[in-house]
């Protein structure tokens, strides 16, 4: 007779798991936007310790993440005016209010207000901020300064830093950056089980000591070619971690510039927790579903809590929410103990995170944001339709060349002028025109005129009221054009009223011509 692990556990195991994953990711994501990493520890504190215990999810991890150190480096400088010092203070502030903000949307049901941005612009904003941190932490994984502080002349500088490297952290960068390549590839079950992250983080400090990272001092790489190398190059903690806190600045609401950061920060923020939460969701064990409003709010209140101590600002996030599963995880427990294995040892080993090299927390960033905005990426888009690259490249480029908001905005305008040159009118692209029938057993929902993205809720708002255990018939056969967001949407609904016992289909497909190969392309009326 075997015997099964208790699931509490699980919970902890995946709960620690977690929790060297978090740890270089944190610090490092703290480092690439511009504060102390100690506001990384504090934000994946609070997600896991608090915010876990009011969440919607059950598997999601909660605490810092990339896809917002674009904002939150962006609004020290904006909010700064070249000191960092108050652009921190500012921006901390800046946190408060958008948490504060995003816990009331989450109290007033907004998790809705998510799917009225299209995929394409929303993932052209994602790759758009993969290029940031891939074109910042490139040199600082090869140990340079860069001149530049804009994206596209970051890119442009990557030659001249290579050029310049400092031998021995570009070989601390340069071998954290193969072991997060090969591993993956390393056909072993017990070494899949080891968390890459953390394997970086101990060859990392291992070359460091080598190196004598500790002590300033300079070398000779060759005749007339000295470097200088010491603990600048290392993560840096305060010695009393109660000497780590920093308070926000709430005079800065007065700043040119204040109510634009919390916008950014809302919006990002919002987005990504919503389509994380989501996602997280289709590898939930048991098939649950998020309550997205529930989550919001939690995400809110963590980041207001986490902002006011001095840490970054907290969403949910898809890598460790996956790992946690991989795990074994199957409640918020894992995420509560993730917060409190950080806890522990910041508390008891802050001298050993002070020994992590920044060149191999770079490493790590420069992954994740491939990841954001791989190859793959654009293949995917593709394959959906021309028009839809045309989205993801326009908000893509657009981001880099000015801000992210404005980056969104574009895809925004150009999704909609696309949809008024294939005919659409301004009205039936706000309004959506639907009926519901009683087919025997069935339940059948036809679609008329336009589906596209933003009119979306009010199908959404429709298809909720429909009771679980039914068959469902969405008919689009009298749908003019229903856009690639709508098709996204309707696929997933398919999926997951599925898994609560119902049936739903698509019906009316080969009424309408498909943009693209793609099962989920947008598609209209036409020959």
């Amino acid at each position: 007779m075997s015997r099964t692990t208790p699931q509490w556990k699980n919970e902890i195991i995946s709960g620690f798991i977690v929790f060297l994953i978090a740890l270089p990711l944190s610090l490092g994501i703290a480092m690439a936007s511009g504060v102390p990493p100690f506001a990384g520890i504090i934000a994946a504190i609070i997600g896991g310790i608090l915010v876990s215990r009011i969440s919607g999810s059950n598997v999601t991890i909660n605490g810092p993440a990339a896809g917002l150190i674009v904002v939150v480096l962006h609004g020290i400088e904006v909010l700064g005016k070249g000191d960092a010092g108050a652009g921190y203070r500012a921006m901390l502030a800046a946190v408060v209010v958008s948490g504060a903000i995003l816990f009331l949307a989450g109290r007033l049901k907004a998790g809705k207000l998510g799917d009225l941005f299209p995929a394409s612009a929303v993932h052209g904003m994602l790759a758009a901020i993969g290029v940031i941190i891939m074109s910042k932490q490139i040199h600082t994984l090869l140990g340079v300064v860069p001149h530049a502080k804009e994206p596209l002349e970051l890119l442009a500088e990557i030659p001249n830093s290579m050029v310049h490297a400092n031998p021995e952290i570009a070989a601390i960068g340069l071998a954290s950056l193969a072991i997060l390549l090969v591993f993956p590839f390393i056909r072993s079950s017990w070494i899949s089980r080891i968390p890459v992250p953390m394997v970086v983080v101990v060859v990392g400090i291992a070359l460091g000591r080598y190196f004598d990272l500790d002590h300033v001092h300079t070398y000779l790489w060759n005749p007339g070619a000295s470097y200088e190398v010491g603990p600048k190059l290392l993560v840096s903690l305060p010695g009393n971690l109660l000497e780590g806190f920093t308070f926000p600045n709430f005079s800065a609401l007065q700043l040119s510039g204040f109510w634009g950061v919390v916008l950014s920060l809302t919006l990002i923020q919002g987005l990504e927790t919503l389509l994380s939460a989501s996602a997280v969701d289709r590898f939930d064990p048991l098939r649950r579903r998020s309550d997205l409003n529930k989550d919001l709010a939690a995400v809110g209140l963590g980041s207001a809590v986490s902002g006011a101590l001095g840490g970054l600002p907290i969403i949910a996030e898809i890598v460790r929410s996956r790992a946690n599963v991989s795990s074994g995880a199957k409640t918020p427990w894992s995420n509560f103990f993730h917060g409190i294995f950080m806890l522990l040892f910041v508390a008891l080993a802050p001298g050993l995170i002070h020994q992590i090299p920044l060149a191999c927390l770079a490493a790590v960033l420069i992954v994740t944001g491939y990841r954001l905005a791989s190859p793959s990426q654009f293949k995917h888009t593709l394959e959906i339709g021309w028009d839809q690259l045309a989205i993801f490249s326009a908000t893509l480029v657009t981001t880099l060349a000015t801000d992210l908001l404005v980056g969104v905005l574009t895809g925004i305008v150009l999704k909609f002028l696309l949809h008024l040159l294939r005919g659409a009118s301004p009205r039936s692209m706000l309004s959506a025109s639907m009926t519901e029938e009683a087919d025997g057993e069935a339940v059948r929902i036809r679609i008329r005129k336009m589906a596209v993205f933003t009119n979306y809720l009010a199908i959404k708002n429709k298809l909720e009221k429909i009771p679980t255990g039914r068959e469902v018939i969405l008919d689009l056969s009298e749908a003019k054009l229903v856009d690639h967001t709508v098709m996204e949407k309707l696929a997933h609904f398919v999926e997951e009223y599925g898994r609560k016992g119902g049936a739903a289909r698509l019906t009316g497909l080969e009424t309408l011509k498909s943009t693209a190969t793609h099962p989920l392309a947008s598609r209209r009326k036409g020959k």
